[in-house]
C-alpha cells in the first residue's frame, strides 16, 4: 500500500495561520511575480544589515563589526538588480549612521568608510554588467569560459593519418584567453580543409568578433566549394562590421599530397621543399574580406612530398613597428631554418616565441608536413 505524503504544516496550524490578518498578504507578496527571488534576497540582506547595525551599536562593535556589511554588499552586487542594490546600499548607509551616532565618533573611521565606498562602486559595476547580460551571479564569466573552451577545441586540427604531422600554436596578446586569431578545420575522407583567420585588433576586443566569426566560418568550411568568397559575402552583408578580416584557406588531399591555397589579404603561406632544402613563398593573394562584394582570389597549387611542409601564420609574427613587412617575412624564413634540426613539431612553439618577442600582438602558426 502506498503511504500518503505527510504535509509539512499540520492542518490545524495551517487553519490558524490563515486567520492571521497580515500573514497571508505578506506571503503572497513575497511569492508574487518573476522578481520574487530578487525581492526576497533584498529583504533578507536589508534585515541582516540592520541587525548587524543594532548589534554593533548596542552590544559590541568588536564582535559585530560594521565591516561585516562589506560581504553583504558583495553578495548584493553578485545577485541583486541594480535598483535593488541601491535600496540595499541605502539601508546599509542608515545602519552605519546609526552605529556612528550610538557608538561614538571613533566607531567608524575614514578607512572603513573608504572600504565601503570602494565596495559599493564595485558592486554597482557588477550589478550593471549582469543586468546587461541578463544573468545572475558569476554565470556571465562561466559563459565566457565555455565560449573560450569551444574556440580552443575548434582550433584543433582533425586527426590526420600516421604519415602526416601537424602542429598548431596560438598566442594571444597580453596573456589574454581571447584573441583575434583563430583556426577552423574539417576533414571529409581523404580531404582536409583548414582556414586561418585574423580579425583586426588584439586581445579581448578582437576576441569577441573572433568568437562570433568562428562559428560562421566553421559552418561554411566544408559546406561550400568557394570558401573565401562565401565568407566575403557574409561579411559584406554585415553593415555594422568594424575593422577588417584576413584569411587563408588550404584544401589538402591526404593521399596524393596535392593542395590548393587561396588567400584574402593574409600573409603568404610558405612551403618547405625537402628536395632543395628551401622555403618557397606562395603567390596566392586576394582582397581583404568584406571590402568588395565579389571576391576574386588568385590560387596557388602544389604537391607535398615526403619531407615537405606547409606553414600558415598571421601577421603578428612578421609585423613589427618601424619595420617593413618583407623584412619580417625574411626573418621568419631565417628563423624557420631552426625547425630542421629539432623537427617541425618541436620547433614550432620556439619559432612563435622567437618571432613574437619584443612586441605585443596576437599571433598564430600552423604547420602541416609529411615525415
Amino acid at each position: 500500500m502506498s503511504s500518503r505524503p505527510v504535509p509539512l504544516i499540520p492542518p490545524g496550524l495551517r487553519a490558524f495561520l490563515v486567520r492571521v490578518p497580515f500573514l497571508v498578504p505578506a506571503v503572497r507578496f513575497l511569492r508574487r511575480g518573476p522578481l520574487a527571488r530578487d525581492r526576497n534576497l533584498l529583504i533578507t540582506l536589508i534585515v541582516l544589515s540592520l541587525v548587524l547595525g543594532v548589534l554593533a551599536a548596542k552590544v559590541s562593535a568588536e564582535w559585530f563589526s560594521p565591516a561585516l556589511m562589506i560581504p553583504i554588499i558583495l553578495v548584493g552586487g553578485l545577485q541583486l538588480r541594480l535598483r535593488s542594490l541601491g535600496k540595499l546600499l541605502c539601508a546599509i548607509a542608515a545602519a552605519l549612521g546609526y552605529v556612528g551616532l550610538a557608538g561614538g565618533a571613533g566607531t567608524i573611521g575614514p578607512g572603513l568608510l573608504a572600504a565601503f565606498g570602494f565596495t559599493s562602486v564595485l558592486a554597482a559595476v557588477m550589478a550593471r554588467t549582469r543586468g546587461k547580460l541578463g544573468v545572475q551571479g558569476l554565470r556571465g564569466d562561466v559563459m565566457l569560459l565555455e565560449l573560450r573552451e569551444r574556440l580552443k577545441k575548434q582550433s584543433e586540427l582533425p586527426p590526420l593519418p600516421k604519415d602526416w604531422g601537424s602542429k598548431v600554436v596560438l598566442k594571444q596578446a597580453g596573456g589574454s584567453s581571447f584573441g583575434g586569431d583563430f583556426l577552423v578545420s574539417s576533414r571529409d575522407g581523404d580531404t582536409v580543409e583548414l582556414a586561418l583567420v585574423d580579425v583586426s585588433g588584439k586581445g579581448v576586443d578582437a576576441g569577441t568578433r573572433a568568437l562570433m566569426l568562428s562559428g560562421t566560418f566553421g559552418g561554411l568550411l566544408g559546406s561550400v566549394r568557394d570558401f573565401l568568397p562565401a565568407c566575403n559575402a557574409y561579411l559584406h552583408r554585415q553593415r555594422e562590421a568594424e575593422g577588417f578580416v584576413t584569411a587563408v584557406h588550404v584544401r589538402l588531399n591526404l593521399v596524393t599530397g596535392e593542395y590548393v591555397i587561396t588567400s584574402a589579404g593574409h600573409p603568404p603561406v610558405v612551403a618547405f621543399e625537402a628536395g632543395t632544402g628551401t622555403w618557397r613563398v606562395s603567390p596566392a593573394k586576394g582582397v581583404v574580406l568584406g571590402v568588395v562584394p565579389d571576391l576574386h582570389c588568385e590560387p596557388d597549387q602544389g604537391t607535398l612530398r615526403k619531407g615537405d611542409a606547409l606553414m600558415l601564420y598571421t601577421d603578428g609574427l612578421i609585423e613589427q613597428p618601424g619595420r617593413d613587412i618583407d623584412a619580417g617575412l625574411d626573418r621568419l624564413l631565417g628563423e624557420a631554418e631552426r625547425l630542421l634540426p629539432s623537427g617541425f613539431s618541436g620547433g614550432a612553439r620556439n619559432l612563435v616565441t622567437s618571432m613574437s618577442s619584443g612586441h605585443n600582438d596576437d599571433c598564430a602558426l600552423i604547420l602541416i608536413w609529411r615525415p
